[in-house]
């Protein structure tokens, strides 16, 4: 099973940028979606941002939308996400997934996932 290393995660004043990696244990990613995925205290893990892998289309919360961008890194084996405009209702756990099925990226049905990185955002 692949293992999935969340980092980038710190505190930053509202306004500010984060910028999240996610490594991957394989040398090279087979799996079919890659997403991101936040939970906060008292709340459900919600998803965030996912891109699949061939041909790189993303997907995106509404409350992210414009704000944070998923990508590949050129290591391949490397998904990132680029997050702008932090709010302090962005403050959570951020954990990354793969899966490798068909499945819709936005939902809960990833194979793999890491053990995630604390963003907090100040008001």
């Amino acid at each position: 099973q692949v293992q999935l290393v969340e980092s980038g995660g710190g505190l930053v004043q509202a306004g500010g940028s984060l910028r999240l990696s996610c490594v991957a244990s394989a040398r090279t990613i087979s799996t079919y979606a890659m997403g991101w995925f936040r939970q906060s205290p008292g709340k459900e893990r919600e998803f965030v941002a996912a891109i699949i892998w061939s041909g790189g289309s993303t997907y995106y919360a509404d409350a992210v939308k414009g704000r944070f961008t998923i990508s590949r890194g050129n290591a391949k084996n490397t998904v990132y996400l680029q997050m702008t405009g932090l709010k302090p209702e962005d403050t959570a756990v951020y954990t990354c997934a793969a899966g490798w099925g068909r499945f819709d990226p936005r939902l809960d049905d990833y194979e793999s996932w890491g053990q995630g990185t604390q963003v907090t955002v100040s008001s």
